[in-house]
């Protein structure tokens, strides 16, 4: 059984930077592409970024505009997202989980709070 957790989040201010980790506890998941997604209050999870085993191929939701980059240390088992030039709108809880994610590994989630 397959357990994701999620850290890094916080608050910081506009402009501002964060890097996200998501470790995964139990069978390795370095052959399986992966992805980060975020839920806004009152709002539809939505995708954020995605990347193969092999960082051969990566793949950013439109809102990102070179702003966050994903990366992945298939040794340690974990997923970064890192995060630059924030705004308020990225606001959110954010979660990791395989891609397309799987119903089953959807963890508790990072809380990022993006202020003026």
């Amino acid at each position: 059984q397959v357990q994701l957790v999620e850290s890094g989040g916080g608050s910081v201010q506009t402009g501002g930077s964060l890097t996200l980790s998501c470790v995964a506890f139990g069978p390795n998941l370095g052959y399986r592409p992966m992805g980060w997604f975020r839920q806004a209050p009152g709002k539809d999870r939505e995708f954020v970024a995605r990347i193969l085993w092999n960082d051969d191929s990566i793949y950013y939701g439109d809102f990102v505009k070179g702003r966050f980059t994903i990366s992945r240390d298939n040794v340690k088992n974990t997923l970064y997202l890192q995060m630059n030039s924030l705004k308020s709108e990225d606001t959110g809880v954010y979660y990791c989980n395989t891609y397309p994610p799987a119903k089953e590994y959807w963890g508790q989630g990072t809380q990022v709070t993006v202020s003026s």
